[in-house]
Parts: C-alpha cells; structure tokens; sequence
C-alpha cells in the first residue's frame, strides 16, 4: 500500500481530519487579515486584548508548529478558494422543475460563516415570504422555515468533505429547495442514525461553528428540521444519501403549478392566527370547480393537492402530512386508492405494496389532470 493509499484509509475510517492537518498554503503574516480576524474574533467571543495568534492556539486553529488548519483557514479565508478550490456554494434558481433553464446563479466563496449568511440572503430572496398582519405588527412568514433552512445550509458546509473536488450546490425549482454536500456519510455513520447520533466529519471546524452559535447541539440537526417542518405545516424535508452526496430537499407547498413561473413572489395577508396557512390559489375551489366531472371518486379538494404534491414520489405518510389527514386506513381507502385505480397515480415498487420503500408518483394520465388543474387556474 502506497503512502497515498494509507493517507486515504486513515481518512476515510475516521483516524486523521481533514480540518485538523496543516494548511500550507495560509500564511500568518499574509493572510491573517486585519478585517477577516475581527470578524472572526467577534463572532468566536475572543477577548479583544488576547493576541490573535494566542487565540488561535487555544482553539487549536494553528498546531504546535505554528501552521494554519485546514479548519482555521476556512474560518479566516477572505476567498476560500485560495485554499480549497472547490470549497465555495452554488447557488441556481431555475424555471419549472428542471434544470434546462437558470434564471439566477450567485457563487459564494468568502469564510465559511459567511458563506453561510450569504446563502441564507439569497434563499430568502427567493422563496415565497407570507405577510401576517397581526394588530400593528407585521411578521414574516417563509414558506419554508427559515430555521430549518439554516440547519440545512450550515449542516452542508459544516459535514461536507473538503477533499472532494464538488463543492456544495443550492439548487431552487418551483416545487422544491434541494441542498447538496459533497461526501456521503462519515464513516461509522448510517442512514438510520441519522437524527439520533452524530459523527462530525470536520469536529474541529464544526466545534468552532458551535461557539459562534451557528449549530445546535450535536446530533440534534436532522431531528430538529423534521420538527420544525412539523411545526411549520409543510411536508418534512426528504432525506438522500449516497456514498458520494448527501442531499436534503424541501418540498415547496405553495409552489404555482405553472411550471413557467419565475423568481417566487411575495405574498401579503391578514390574519389572526400566526399559524394559520394561505391555501396556494391552485387549491382553490373555483380553480377545481371545472374538475368535479373529472373527479367522480373523490373529493377534489385533497385530490388536487395529492396530484400536486405526486409530482415527485412521495410516502403515504408525506402525502398525509400535506392533505392534513391523520387516519392512515381513510386515507388509503377515500384518496389514495381511487387515484391509483383511476391510474392517475402508481406505485414506485409495485411488486410489493406494502414495502417500506414505497413511494406514490404521478403517472402520465396523472400529468394530464395536471396540466387541466393548470388550464383551469388561468382560466
């Protein structure tokens, strides 16, 4: 085995971090910047009297021979790049729910917390912002949780592996946020333990974030976006792991079926209970009114939101969550049924039924009643 070889099985079991070895190419009396370190010096609470270099050895940023992390270089980086070319965010919205079509493109690649912060902006540029009167005061309401979002972000730059030659891409559709890291899952590490423990790929870089307070407890991340989405209303975000990438997509309710629609817009309302939801106009009853002869078997209100909803595969459990319905067998039995009779929707394992892994995705009949729910919004 070549030295390469055991460098990369120590890394990839776990036994050496990235983060904590040596960055060559960060020079103290170059790249310590004045402005970058009082950034930093504030967001990690260091004394301002203590001397920067001192501060760095007691966060063990700098090593006993006085070099640079990996993890401190990230942290102190004016442009990121300089350091680790593929170590920026990419950030695309698209029209529809492809990417043929880019309407916007933003790269990120100053110091990681700000890289987080910048992303953060963008997104909530983008997305739909619900405007809640409440007597004289006014609140915001994303149509994703801002929270869980934030969780997301930080979690992708903060877990990623900075060896990889990707880097961390933000893509933005009309039905959904997708956010994607490089790396797949640390070593020692399931998919099923997701939510439960955590085993930080970069500890040194993610043990700094946590002072700054830009992460929650450890092991605590996934769990704490499932919640939020809950308690927010929307479906939960849907988890991918594959041996090279871990990605996170938010469905967006309030997506416009008009898959010609650009950048999101703003929507202003009055209400009383903070927590209460604009239905999406595609949910109306007079857009569905020119679907009740369609719809003989089922109520077109939770239909249409079912097909709406179909457009990628969804569980059962996903589909209950957005329709609001909590009795799994009424479910199955008045919704979900008749839509898979009417062949409108199929199963995604259709040998066995009832597997773990079945998902519901709308067939091309499916797609059809789609475009209608479409034609009857413009109408």
């Amino acid at each position: 085995m070549s030295r390469q070889e055991i460098r990369e099985f120590f890394y990839s079991e776990g036994l050496i971090y990235f983060d904590e070895t040596p960055c060559d190419k960060f020079s103290l009396e170059r790249d310590l910047d004045g402005e970058n370190w009082l950034l930093f010096r504030r967001r990690a609470k260091i004394p301002a009297e203590m001397e920067p270099v001192t501060a760095l050895r007691n966060l063990h940023l700098i090593d006993e021979n006085d070099r640079m992390t990996h993890a401190g270089a990230w942290l102190l980086a004016q442009d990121i790049r300089k350091f680790n070319i593929s170590a920026d965010v990419a950030c695309a919205l698209f029209m529809g729910t492809d990417k043929v079509r880019i309407l916007d493109r933003r790269d990120f690649h100053g110091d990681v917390y700000s890289m987080i912060e910048d992303v953060m902006t963008w997104i909530l540029s983008k997305i739909n912002i619900e405007y809640i009167i409440k007597h004289v005061k006014r609140e915001e309401r994303p149509e994703i949780p801002e929270e869980a979002i934030r969780e997301t972000v930080v979690n992708a730059l903060a877990h990623r592996d900075y060896r990889s030659t990707a880097n961390v891409q933000i893509y933005l559709f009309t039905d959904r946020l997708e956010i994607v890291s490089p790396g797949g899952l640390p070593a020692g590490m399931t998919e099923s333990d997701l939510g439960i423990k955590s085993i930080p790929r970069n500890p040194l870089l993610f043990d700094i974030l946590h002072r700054m307070d830009a992460v929650e407890k450890i092991g605590s991340g996934i769990r704490r976006i499932r919640n939020l989405c809950r308690e927010h209303g929307v479906p939960e975000a849907l988890i991918e792991v594959s041996e090279s990438w871990v990605s996170m997509t938010f469905p967006r309710a309030t997506a416009q079926v008009d898959s010609k629609s650009g950048p999101s817009r703003e929507q202003e309302t009055t209400q009383v209970d903070s927590k209460s939801k604009v239905d999406p106009k595609i949910f109306s009853n007079d857009a569905l009114k020119p679907l009740a002869n369609i719809l003989e078997d089922v109520t077109a209100q939770v239909t249409a939101q079912v097909v709406w909803h179909c457009r990628v595969p969804r569980t059962a459990r996903e589909i209950m969550t957005v329709v609001r319905l909590k009795h799994l067998k009424t479910f199955r039995t008045n919704y979900l049924q008749p839509l898979l009779d009417a062949r409108w929707l199929e199963m995604t394992v259709p040998d066995k039924p009832r597997s773990s892994k079945q998902k519901y995705r709308l067939t091309e009949k499916g797609r059809e009643l789609l475009k209608q729910l479409n034609a009857s919004l413009r109408n």
